[in-house]
């Protein structure tokens, strides 16, 4: 007959001591403790104790010596089920934060913790870090954090990054990858686009170097993908009879399906204006960033849980708003931002030459704009203008310049794709902007600049750029390509719309639920924020997902 297993939940000394006996008796002991350290229990205050006595425990190297008992710390039991006149336990074990076997008690990390839990060893009276020395006794340290963490607080998408970190240092990789799809599904994409405002608020930073958190997503995805791992997500048994269309397959909209499809919708389908998936992230981030096999594989993966995606279908064109909303129960619409915004300069709208930002890296990721000559001038300081003129330096024209307004400090575009662009020959031209377009026969031949200086700071916390009177020069250039902002176009909506818009013509949401002020209508990403960066418009798509299941379940 098999030996007797046994299952003790807590390892306090009550614990310790019942798990000693079953095991000296003969049986299999699993010893659970929900901290990362055993002999949790605190003394009673009806006695006076000693420093050293707080955490005494007598047998707790006895248990952990002992042959028979097999210790799951920082552990939690999700589900016990009997079957049978025998039971079985689900236990979810967290990865352990501390090698006590190599601390060296510098105390570093408890001078860094950013997060204050409620003491327990005075009832509350006090806060301690989520770092400590959790059993004197032992000299081991204790890492235990109850509270969102400020990395994962920052992160518009609420990644589990402790967690998945966690699980990268323990050579974890596959189980690190599953945990961040719990949140995200585009982990390669993203792991090579984000620009990680979790690393700016990562506290790590005070001691040396933030931790490289966007880079370790895109690591545990390309182990995957060098592994020629194609993964099924799962979707469950039960089925929602709802049908749901999605206006857009950006980030947004293919995450708010991908939340559905999890949920358990089955009758969910996309509708996209382009020819390829991804919104911007395919016809706005350039190849050279996110090459389109990547993003394609990610997609695939969504499309491969029953959701649909139909291609070259222009709402408003080819199918009515309206036809929508008659046929569909619920309604996500994540269009995006993919209207550039013009100069206002004189001989804009005279020349053949130039062309927005938008629309200059949609046609060169579709194949349309294959080539460059001359002179290329991209004008404005953000990620888009970087990426016009990098893309521009690769399409072969012999020369390309930004112009910005401003000064280096303050260009919104990350500083490495700055330093990129630079290393690679574009010139940058600053305190510079356009007053007027000039051409000769229908084309562009250049453009009259002026001169600027630096004021008081204007609304954004930047100072505010002057023109120098007088100061006007002319440079030269076969294509000039504005990047200073993209709008939405909402022209797909019917001309009598009852929409509440706001003065960016983007739409009013509930904040909790995406919902706009139509009923059965969510609207979620840069149709709600404006152009702003995809793992945010991922967030957009995440929130509207809850509020369509709510909305559904309840009618």
């Amino acid at each position: 007959m098999e030996n007797k297993k046994t299952l003790i939940v807590g390892a306090g000394p009550i614990g310790i001591r019942t798990a000693l006996e079953r095991a000296e008796a003969g049986e299999e002991v699993t010893l659970v403790e929900k901290f990362p350290s055993l002999g949790a229990e605190r003394i009673p205050r009806n006695r006076l104790i000693k420093p050293k006595e707080a955490f005494d425990c007598p047998d707790l190297q006895k248990v952990k010596d002992h042959p028979n008992i097999k210790i799951l710390p920082y552990s939690e039991i999700e589900r016990i089920q009997q079957t049978n006149g025998k039971v079985a336990a689900k236990i979810i074990k967290h990865s352990l934060r501390v090698d006590n076997e190599k601390c060296n008690d510098c105390k570093a990390c408890i001078r860094v913790c950013p997060v204050n839990m409620f003491d327990d060893f005075d009832e509350g009276f006090a806060f301690r870090t989520a770092i400590d020395y959790y059993n004197p006794s032992t000299g081991e340290y204790n890492i235990y954090k109850e509270d969102m963490p400020v990395c994962q607080r920052t992160c518009p998408v609420n990644l589990d990054i402790r967690g998945y970190v966690g699980l990268i240092a323990d050579g974890k990789y596959a189980e690190s990858l599953a945990r961040i799809r719990e949140r995200l599904p585009f982990p390669a994409s993203i792991g090579r686009v984000c620009p990680h405002p979790c690393e700016t608020a990562c506290n790590r930073q005070y001691l040396d170097q933030p931790i490289s958190i966007c880079f370790l997503k895109r690591f545990v995805a390309d182990v995957e993908i060098a592994a020629g791992i194609e993964p099924t997500y799962e979707t469950p048994d039960k089925k929602y009879p709802e049908k749901i269309a999605i206006v857009g397959a950006g980030p947004s909209g293919l995450t708010c399906a991908y939340d559905l499809a999890r949920m358990g919708y089955e009758h969910i389908k996309v509708f996209e204006a382009l020819p390829v998936p991804g919104g911007y992230l395919w016809v706005g981030i350039p190849e050279y960033r996110l090459p389109k096999k990547i993003l394609q594989r990610e997609v695939d993966l969504i499309a491969k849980m029953g959701v649909e995606i139909q291609y070259n279908t222009r709402i408003g064109k080819d199918i009515s708003f309206e036809e929508l909303r008659e046929q569909y129960d619920a309604i996500f619409i994540g269009a995006g931002c993919h209207k550039g915004l013009k100069l206002r300069v004189p001989g804009e709208d005279e020349y053949e030459g130039i062309v927005d930002c938008v629309t200059f890296l949609r046609e060169q990721a579709l194949g349309i704009r294959k080539e460059g000559k001359g002179k290329l001038i991209v004008i404005g300081g953000g990620n888009a203008a970087i990426d016009s003129a990098r893309v521009g330096w690769r399409m072969g024209f012999d020369e390309v310049y930004i112009l910005y307004r401003r000064t280096r400090k303050e260009m919104p575009a990350n500083p490495w794709e700055v330093d990129a662009a630079e290393h690679e020959g574009v010139k940058l031209q600053y305190l510079a902007a356009p007053v007027e377009i000039l051409g000769e026969n229908g084309k562009v031949t250049g453009m009259k600049c002026i001169k600027m200086e630096l004021g008081e700071p204007d609304a954004s916390g930047r100072r505010r750029p002057i023109p120098i009177e007088g100061s006007e020069y002319i440079i030269e250039a076969e294509t000039i390509v504005p990047a200073i902002s993209q709008g939405t176009d909402l022209s797909f909506l019917p001309q009598e719309h009852e929409f509440k818009l706001t003065r960016w013509n983007t739409f009013e949401i509930d904040e909790q639920t995406g919902a706009t002020n139509i009923p059965g209508v969510f609207a979620g990403g840069d149709v709600v924020s404006g152009p702003d960066i995809a793992i945010r418009a991922i967030a957009g798509g995440k929130r509207a997902a809850v509020g369509i299941h709510q909305y559904l379940r309840s009618k």
